[in-house]
């Protein structure tokens, strides 16, 4: 009985199989009879001027003339200037220092913003309210005060 229903399923997925391939042959045939049908779609394509494609040939008397010379490809190179575009050196105002943990904050008389700065960056001993001028260094959590002398 084991055999027999076996054989059965055996027969019924081949069955299956045979039907999937002959619908799939089926619809094969019908997309290229509407192929036929309608003209068998655009033969030549061309690209307009926005970039979009069209059936029609572009026309030669709207033709640019481009000089290869003239194509920049990558970032232009910058022209070195002796002077620098921006001072260094800054001025500010210590507003936080704590001298036991040796670390404070100074804010630019400039743009007003806070930076910090570390006792390793000091010159001069700085307390809290001190003017002082600074330069500026990348640090691993922004900007940060270095040089810092009394003014």
């Amino acid at each position: 009985m084991a055999k027999s229903q076996q054989t059965y399923n055996k027969t019924e997925k081949e069955k299956k199989r045979l039907k999937r391939r002959e619908d799939k042959q089926k619809k094969k045939e019908a997309r290229k009879a509407a192929a036929k049908e309608s003209g068998g779609g655009i033969q030549f394509a061309y690209v307009d001027q926005y970039g979009n494609l069209t059936d029609t040939p572009p026309d030669p008397a709207d033709k640019i003339k481009v000089d290869a010379e003239s194509i920049v490809v990558g970032v232009p190179k910058k022209e070195e200037s002796d002077e620098d575009p921006f001072d260094p050196v800054r001025q500010g105002k210590v507003s936080f220092f704590d001298s036991s943990k040796g670390f404070g904050f100074i804010i630019d008389s400039e743009n007003q913003e806070k930076y910090f700065t570390h006792v390793s960056g000091l010159i001069d001993e700085i307390v809290e309210n001190d003017k002082v001028s600074f330069e500026l260094e990348k640090g691993m959590k922004g900007m940060n005060a270095v040089r810092v002398k009394k003014v």
